[in-house]
Order: C-alpha cells, then structure tokens, then sequence
C-alpha cells in the first residue's frame, strides 16, 4: 500500500458522513468493570509518552489511517454495517484504558461536537486498566458533515476531525469518514497508533469491500475465521516480558548497544539542521516525503541481488548504511529495525500493534560495496532479531536508566514491507488506497518503503528544516540510484504473503 499523509492521498471533494462510535455504546463502556488483560508494553508507553509531550505544552497527533474507493452510488446504510461488523471483528477496537486512579472521567463530553466519549486520559502515575465492551454492545453513530466542493478544504476538514476523535488520551479513539459521489465513495478509517500498525492498515479496503459487496449483491452475511484477539497477545506478550529481569542476557546486550549510543537510542546518523533544540524543548515541525522509489523492475533486480544475504530489508538497511556514511561520515551505522512480532500464524489476521525492535550495528566505513556491507547486515539481523520479541520498553524500564520520553518517536527507523502476498494488493492503485500517516512534530527520521506490484514506494517524515530537506533528498536519491544499479533483464517475481517487516 503507498503510504503517505492526508494532504497527498487524492482527496476530492464531496458530501462528507462521518461515524464515531454511538452514544450508547459510549454509555455503556462507562460503566464497564475492569477487563484484566493489561496493555501491551508498546500501548502503555505510547500512552504515557503522548500524555508527557501533552502536558509540555504540546499536541502532537498520532493516528494511522487508510482510504480507498468503492464504486457508487454507495449504500450508505450497507457500508455503515461493513464498517460495524469489521469492528467488533477486531476486539482491540472495542477495548480502551483508564487510569487505576479514576481520572479517565468516564462520560465526560468529549470535545468538538465529537458524539459521546469518555474524555481525556488523564495522569501519567498509577496503572492503566483495560475495559472492553462487547461485540452486541458496539453500534456506529453517523452524521452528515456536508458537502466540500473543495479538496484542500476537505483535506483539512479530515484533518482535524481525525487529531481530535483519533487521539491517545481520549477513548473511543477512532472514527470512519466516507466522502460521497454518484461514481463513489472514498472510504477512510482513523485510529490512533495504540490500535493498529502499519501492516494492520493494508488488509483493510479487501475486508470492508468484502462485506459491503456480499450485503450489496444480496449473497447474505461473509462468514470468516474469527480473527485471534490483539487483547489476547498483549495479556500473553506482558507475562512473557515480565519473567524476566535486570540481570538477563537480553537485557545485557540492549545495555551495551545503548552505551554504544551515548546512553541514549540512535537516531538517523545525518544532519539534520535541529542541534538547537534544547532537551525537552519544542519539537521540531515535520515535513513529509512519499513517491516511487523504483518500478517493478527495478525493484525485481534489486530482490534477486540482495536474496543470498536475505532479502530487500537486508539490501535497503546495508544501502542506508553506506549512504548515511557518505552523508554523515559515521564509521558504524546503529539503528533500531522494527520487525513484526506476530511469529505465530493466528495473529496474521489481527489488527493490532505487533512491533517490536532489534538493534543492529553494521561497520560501512571499510565497506567495500553493497555485497559487502549487505553481509554485516545479515550477521546483524540473524544475531539480534531475537531481541525484537521482547518489548522495549520492557527493556528499558530494566535498563534503570531515565528514559522518559519527549518525542513520540523513540529513535529513527527504516521500514519495510513486502506487500504483494496481502490479499486486495492487485487492486490498491484501481481502488486509490493508501496507508496514512499524521506528519506533526518530532526530532528524528522515520522512513518506510513498501514493495507492491508495480515497484517500491518510499515515504518518510523528518524535521521540517532546509539541512533536513537537503540531506532526505540526497538520501532518497542515492538509495535510487544503489537499487537501480542492480537492474537486470527479466520479468518481476511474485511476492511473498508473509508481513515480513513491519512498522
């Protein structure tokens, strides 16, 4: 799926329905008992990272989303049952967090005319304390938000609504939109990050198509596997992370990787143009990136050279290496790489946060080549990816080291995702789909690259200075040109159906 911000996904005008979730449902969550499934380390973090950057007097908006096209003219009570029923699909989307000290303020008004919630989250002390309602309890709310003849206005318009309903401190945190037309209807989901990942997004236009068409064409109800529960794996992920202590060897080696880092997570290894912003100071604004990268040749080319040392994700970290040393002059590129954590087949069809993170140090100063450097990376990965089960902020809170997040972003990271193998892949470019993400504030560079059928796709976000912008450009440029230097003759393979890595 391309991934890129609101501002760029083909927005067009039209008569805006918006639904949240109904009041009654909201009701009935404020008085649900404590569900003992606890967060997830990464949720729990997010949480209390979004709460600090809050309370500094910043709000930093942090949902994921997608859009994509049905064909109209569009039932609007068909497509409102679809987007019920994949909900209450998902039971992370029906579960939230309070605070064990009661400063959730269940059913207090929610803010901007948004139709019932519980309010802000409140405190960053004490336990959070999971409720989750269920399924029969869900319903959807709608209203007609009007008619945009406008794109940028519609565009801002979304914005909006999805910082204020899709936030972190709030519950429930996620809305739906669809923008009206004879022809169609562009279909958009926001939630915020503590629901989904990246991956999550891309399985989303082929599951709500799915139900809406079956309803449309009268072939009655889709019967699908039950999808396993992100509730599950978080109560199953934390009692994992929590039998083990100060002492472990896992502990041990993210120890020395941080030291290695000055004591802190690495960022992207470039100028950035940001050296005056103050420690706990003011973000930086961002700036987005998202285009092609290569076609499918090329990106075919670049498969086949980089299969003996693992695959793409190996080519692109070992070429990222070699490009930040040409641009930075570090002697080892260290870096976070986020892989996916859903290592059992069950969780494949979950919507949730499965992402966890591996550290890597790869020596590119005396590396003579691509092949080279590509070698240090798979040494790396098949040495470390273990560490990517255990959630970070586990690691850090054993770490004993004050780690109190000011950016919603950790340290930087390079992604990939290979998602050819996910079902609807053939059809996301006819259906416009992308993966959306909230370009705000923040200090470090987060750059994903997707493969679908038609090539690689490249989107990053990163501060908003010229410094930034210049070295992004030079990076975008000469990670294209490195790939398109494998280009060989010879027709694209298919993809695998895999997550692969994942964000």
């Amino acid at each position: 799926m391309r991934i890129t911000d609101i501002q760029r996904c083909e927005v067009r005008p039209g008569r805006l329905v918006e639904w949240t979730l109904a009041p009654a449902t909201v009701a009935v969550a404020a008085k649900l008992p404590e569900d003992s499934r606890p967060p997830a380390y990464i949720q729990e973090s997010h949480i209390r990272t979004a709460k600090s950057v809050r309370d500094s007097g910043l709000f930093v908006p942090t949902w994921l989303g997608t859009v994509f096209d049905l064909p109209g003219p569009v039932d609007l009570d068909l497509l409102q049952e679809a987007l019920r029923t994949w909900t209450v699909r998902h039971e992370t989307l029906r579960s939230g967090f309070r605070w064990a000290n009661g400063t959730a303020e269940a059913g207090q008004a929610a803010e901007a005319g948004q139709a019932g919630g519980t309010g802000q989250v409140g405190g960053v002390g004490g336990e959070l304390r999971r409720f989750t309602l269920d399924a029969e309890d869900v319903s959807l709310h709608r209203e007609d938000a009007g008619d945009f003849t406008d794109a940028d206005a519609l565009a801002a318009h979304l914005q909006h609504r999805f910082d204020t309903v899709a936030d972190a401190l709030r519950w429930p945190n996620l809305i739906y939109a669809a923008v009206v037309r004879d022809d169609s209807a562009s279909v958009y989901l926001a939630f915020d990050h503590s629901n989904v990942d990246a991956y999550s997004l891309h399985g989303i236009p082929a599951e709500i198509e799915e139900l809406y068409t079956a309803a449309r064409e009268g072939r009655g109800p889709v019967v699908r596997t039950p999808a396993a529960s992100y509730v599950d794996f978080c109560e199953l992920e934390r009692a994992d992370a929590d039998r083990i202590d100060g002492g472990h060897d896992l502990v041990a080696r993210w120890r020395e990787f941080v030291r290695r880092c000055d004591g802190t997570l690495p960022g992207f290894p470039v100028e950035l143009g940001i050296d005056d912003v103050e420690p706990g100071g003011p973000l930086p604004r961002q700036r987005m990136i998202s285009e092609p990268l290569v076609d499918a040749d090329a990106a075919a080319s670049f498969e086949a050279a980089c299969r003996p040392y693992g695959g793409s994700l190996v080519g692109l970290l070992a070429a990222t290496g070699m490009i930040v040393h040409e641009l930075g002059g570090v002697p080892v590129y260290r870096t976070v790489v986020p892989f996916h954590t859903r290592v059992k087949s069950r969780w494949s069809d979950s919507v949730g946060w499965f992402v966890g993170g591996a550290p890597i140090e790869v020596p590119v100063a005396d590396a003579p080549d691509l092949p080279a450097t590509m070698r240090a990376v798979r040494a790396q990965l098949q040495a470390n990816r273990p560490l990517s089960r255990m959630p970070l902020a586990r690691v850090l809170r054993l770490l004993g080291a004050d780690f109190r997040p000011t950016s919603p972003d950790l340290y930087s990271i390079v992604s990939f995702v290979d998602g050819r193998g996910i079902p609807g892949a053939a059809r996301w470019a006819e259906q416009k789909a992308y993966g959306l993400l909230r370009v705000s504030y923040g200090d470090q560079v987060c750059v994903w690259v997707n493969r679908l059928h038609d090539g690689l796709w490249l989107a990053s976000r990163h501060p908003d200075t010229d410094v930034a912008a210049k070295n992004m450009r030079l990076y975008v440029e000469r990670l294209r040109d490195l790939i398109a230097a494998t280009l060989t003759p010879g027709p694209s393979s298919p993809g695998p159906s895999s997550p692969g890595h994942t964000s």
